[in-house]
């Protein structure tokens, strides 16, 4: 017997799918959204109607505790009333003007201010914006060619996951290697000696980086000759509020930054040490879109916000409350899953010799966490924002115990 929740109405959510299959490509499509990327068929909803807090309705009118959190855009709550009125503040004052607005240069100072190393700012839109551009301006700083890097990066040409419509060529100065294994680093350095011009990296995923690992993999880079550029798009204003750089005690000549930046709002940053931003003024960079007051402003009022309050403290203490309880369901379960991830991005994998066994125990668990009204993703770590509570934790758990109890079932059934 098992306790299963009945499944979800989500006719609204199927039939918008309906039509925006006939329309809309990222729907027909794209394998991130309908493959890679997918949910558990049938059971996740698929379109949102509004969100507040810790929770989003979908157009079928449930509720859930988000943990997705638009991939980690959301740091302080959906719809924050304060960052809301920065921004529609700006609207209401004409956000596109073709002057730099004075936010701009307030923006700038906040994040010169808190972000260690940070003598300058170029603020650009997307993560693949600012992830591109540090790459260019390494190139250009110390007239070299070859990337290596790790992690997910962006989707531009040299570093996109698949290589459809990417020429060649694009790749071919573009390599990567094992993580926290500085071995498989240096022997990358050693294959393309005097040739690199920037490690650009993750501070980490799924799992956290071992000790004094990122400041050997920037010792490393340095004594190639190459700048060490983090990748701070998930873990910026997240894991402290100077980032990956503040937490683990390393230095980057670069760092990127969108995501939580700006509590949802489309803005990117690259900041970095004078002498290595002045190459901003020998490339070219640049989108009409990026003088635009609107997110900076937004990304003003979160950044204040999270300097002047207990919100990233807090958000690491629910954090890891989620995986002390996970970890203990899972220990009273006969199943193999782990969690994984830091506090502020936790996550759980399931393990299994047979992966067709593997994915069925996967889409039992998250068929019953979804009904029971908490949306994590399957397949990407989630995330924890400041607007959440100890009772919304207890849910999540009360959800997860069914879920194990569901994978279980499943387990056994194959």
């Amino acid at each position: 017997m098992t306790d299963r929740t009945p499944p979800l109405d989500l006719s609204e959510s199927r039939q918008l799918l309906g039509r925006a299959v006939r329309v809309d490509a990222t729907q027909a499509y794209s394998g991130y959204v309908l493959d890679r990327d997918r949910l558990v068929d049938g059971e996740y909803p698929l379109y949102g109607e509004r969100a507040s807090g810790a929770y989003v309705w979908d157009v079928d009118g449930n509720r859930y505790v988000d943990f997705i959190l638009a991939y980690g855009t959301v740091i302080l709550g959906h719809a924050d009333p304060v960052v809301s009125e920065a921004v529609v503040r700006e609207i209401r004052d004409g956000f596109a003007i073709t002057l730099r607005k004075k936010v701009q240069v307030e923006l700038a100072e906040l994040l010169v201010s808190v972000v260690p190393n940070a003598d300058r700012v170029f603020l650009l839109k997307s993560g693949s914006d600012a992830t591109s551009a540090a790459v260019r301006l390494s190139r250009a700083y110390t007239g070299r060619e070859r990337v290596i890097r790790w992690g997910y990066n962006g989707w531009h040409d040299w570093c996109a996951g698949r290589p459809a419509g990417v020429p060649e060529t694009a790749q071919r100065t573009v390599s990567t290697f094992r993580y926290n294994d500085l071995a498989s680093l240096e022997q990358e350095f050693r294959r393309h000696p005097g040739e690199v011009a920037c490690l650009l990296m993750m501070p980490f995923e799924e799992e956290p980086p071992a000790e004094g690992f990122l400041t050997a993999a920037a010792e490393l880079a340095r004594e190639h000759g190459a700048l060490f550029v983090l990748d701070e798009m998930r873990s910026g204003f997240r894991v402290a509020l100077g980032g990956a750089q503040e937490r683990y005690e390393v230095q980057a000549d670069i760092a990127t930054f969108s995501k939580a930046m700006a509590n949802g709002y489309p803005i990117s940053a690259v900041v970095g040490r004078e002498e290595v931003m002045r190459t901003v003024g020998d490339v070219h960079i640049g989108s009409t879109f990026h003088v635009n007051g609107a997110e900076m402003a937004g990304a003003v009022a979160t950044v204040t916000r999270l300097r002047d309050s207990d919100a990233l403290k807090n958000i690491e203490e629910l954090g890891a409350a989620l995986q002390r309880g996970m970890a203990e369901q899972i220990g009273r379960s006969g199943l193999d899953a782990h969690v994984l991830g830091v506090p502020q991005m936790p996550f759980m994998r399931f393990r299994h010799t047979d992966d067709r066994v593997r994915r069925n125990i996967q889409d039992a668990f998250y068929t019953e966490t979804t009904r029971r009204g908490v949306l994590f993703h399957p397949n990407h770590h989630w995330y924890i924002n400041a607007a959440m509570t100890h009772d919304d934790i207890e849910t999540a758990l009360d959800a997860t115990a069914a879920g194990f109890r569901a994978a279980e079932i499943a387990a056994h059934h194959d």
